[in-house]
This record gives structure tokens, sequence and C-alpha cells, in this order.
């Protein structure tokens, strides 16, 4: 049960015809990807990616390879803190559907997926970057991340969540390129070979306050291992198809925005050490300004300590510290 908050949660449809909202981080994977003069051949390259994706992992009874096709939503969360009806956008998320076009069936996939959050701008552009400032030796704040960390775990517990989503998010991201991942002899039908890291990064520290446990797996037609952050049982508590859905998603997303580790002309060996260094790689034909990426973050996090760390300051310290 939530602890106080109140949340709206809202959905738009992500097609060729999507267009961000004013409450969107532009920093977000598919916001980026829907704006500039190639908006709608962007989309459309990027949805057809994650068609053939997800066709080319569910081989079963699937002889054309063209059973299946992705349909997406963005799910975007206000947070009303005072109960005065100020919102303030809070993360974004993607909810996935199947489509089965034998079966003409659409499919519930799996939310989570990409994950967005102003706060989490504010903890690592503007806060980490603050406190390392003049520094030899990093280090991290006090309490870092448990604002953000609670704020999440009250939102999937609050009623607004459980309204909306009948299972608990699965979110997929990038390995970190100052990490060594090391392959396992465990593999899954789906997601593959499991590797491990050597050592826990800042964002699994990160999302550990967010309650979410991590593994890390190289799906069969990947070149790179990716980071799965999840509550209870990934491998027990989603179906294959649910799975699929995920993956196909996020492979796509992180070919485009980070095609020198998922677009690679080489795959992990047992030992695996990412850089976006590496030169052997393919590019997509979909356009993506990274620069501007890494800009927009520090604008954003600023953006969130002026209307929302700032302003709610007191209020959400002395609600984070009661809130376990």
């Amino acid at each position: 049960m939530s602890k106080g908050f109140a949340y709206t949660v809202k959905r738009i449809r992500f097609d060729e015809n999507y267009e961000p909202s004013n409450n969107t981080r532009l920093t977000t994977n598919f916001a980026n990807l829907a704006r500039g003069e190639q908006r709608r051949e962007n989309l459309r390259k990027a949805i057809k990616m994650i068609d053939n994706s997800f066709n080319t992992l569910a081989t079963w009874d699937n002889p054309n390879n063209d059973r299946y096709s992705v349909e997406l939503e963005i799910v975007h969360v206000d947070i009303d803190v005072e109960g005065t009806g100020d919102n303030f956008p809070t993360i974004e998320i993607l909810k996935t559907y199947i489509v089965d076009h034998k079966t003409n069936q659409r499919i519930e996939g799996i939310v989570g997926n990409n994950f967005s959050s102003y706060v989490r701008d504010y903890d690592f552009s503007v806060l980490l970057l603050n406190h390392n400032k003049g520094k030899d030796q990093f280090s991290v704040p006090e309490n870092y991340g448990e604002l953000h960390g609670n704020m999440f775990k009250d939102f999937v517990s609050s009623d607004a969540y459980q309204q909306n989503f009948n299972k608990l998010p699965v979110i997929c991201l990038s390995v970190s390129d100052n990490k060594t991942y090391y392959r396992t002899a465990n593999t899954h039908p789906v997601l593959g070979t499991e590797y491990e890291p050597n050592e826990p990064s800042l964002t699994e520290q990160y999302f550990k306050k967010m309650g979410m446990e991590v593994r890390y797996f190289m799906p069969p037609n990947s070149v790179a291992p990716y980071a799965f952050y999840f509550y209870g049982d990934l491998l027990n508590d989603y179906t294959n198809l649910e799975l699929i859905s995920t993956l196909s998603t996020m492979e796509t997303f992180q070919k485009i925005y980070r095609p020198e580790i998922y677009n690679a002309n080489a795959f992990a060996g047992e030992v695996f050490k990412p850089s976006l260094r590496h030169q052997d790689y393919s590019l997509t034909q979909v356009v993506y300004d990274r620069e501007e990426r890494s800009r927009l973050a520090v604008e954003q996090g600023k953006w969130a300590e002026e209307h929302f760390i700032k302003p709610y300051g007191e209020l959400l310290k002395k609600w984070s510290s009661s809130y376990a």
C-alpha cells in the first residue's frame, strides 16, 4: 500500500505519429527519436526493428517470421506530493503488448522496459557531480538514491499501479562500460547466456535502493549482455512472450543508442569488457544525437532541482526517512 503520495498514470501510444509531451524528458529513448525532420521515418524504422527482433526470438509455430508485432505505450507517471493537485512528472516507462496475427489476440506484455526519471537526472547529473567536484577520489553522497528509490517503491505499491498493471515491472538497460562481465554456465531459452559482473556498478546500487535485483543475460542473437532489473523471480514470473517483448524493444533502442556495444561486429566472449570507444560496429539507419542527450541530462537535473527538490525538500526528506 502506498504511503501517502497520489499518482496519476497516463498512457500515450508509441507509433510513427508519436510526439513527445511537454512533460517528457527529452533524453528519453523514444522522445529523442521523435524529433527533427526524420522523426516519422525514425519511428517507423525503430518499430520495424522491434517486430523483426521479436519474430527472430519467437521462432516456434512462426515459419515465415511474421506471426507477431509489438505495440508500445508510454506510461507517464505524475506525483502529487501535498495532495493539492500540483503534479510533478516522476517517471516514464514503457508497456509492451504482443499482437499475435495467427490467433488475432492482443497479449499483455511487460511494463518497465525503458526507465526515465527527472529525479534520477538530478541525482546523477547535479547532486553526484557537485559532490565530486574538485575531489581526487570518487564517492557518493550519504543516503544517495534513497529518496528516488523510496518514491519508486511507493509507486509500485500504490493503488494507481495495482489498478493499471497486473505484474511487477522489469527494466532492461545496457551494461556498464567500466565493469567486466564473466560468462556463466547458466542459460535460458529466451534470455540466453547469463553473465556476472566483477563488482556492482553505481547503477546497480541505485536500482537496489528501488528494491530491484539485477541479472545479466546475452540473448541468442545478441552480441553483448543486457542488465535486467526486476522484483521476484525474473525467469519464472514472466512468460517467454512477455520476456521477448521486453528484449526486442530494448535491444532495438540499445542498437540505436549504443551501437559500439550492441551493434558490434564481434560477439562478447567469456570475459567481456564493454567499451563505447570500440570502433568495429555497424550503425542503424535511425538518426540519434548522443551529445545532445548528455547536455540535456544536466539541464533536466537542474530543472528537477528547481521544481521538485527545492520546493518539497524538507517534506520529501522527512517522508523518505520514515518510509522504511
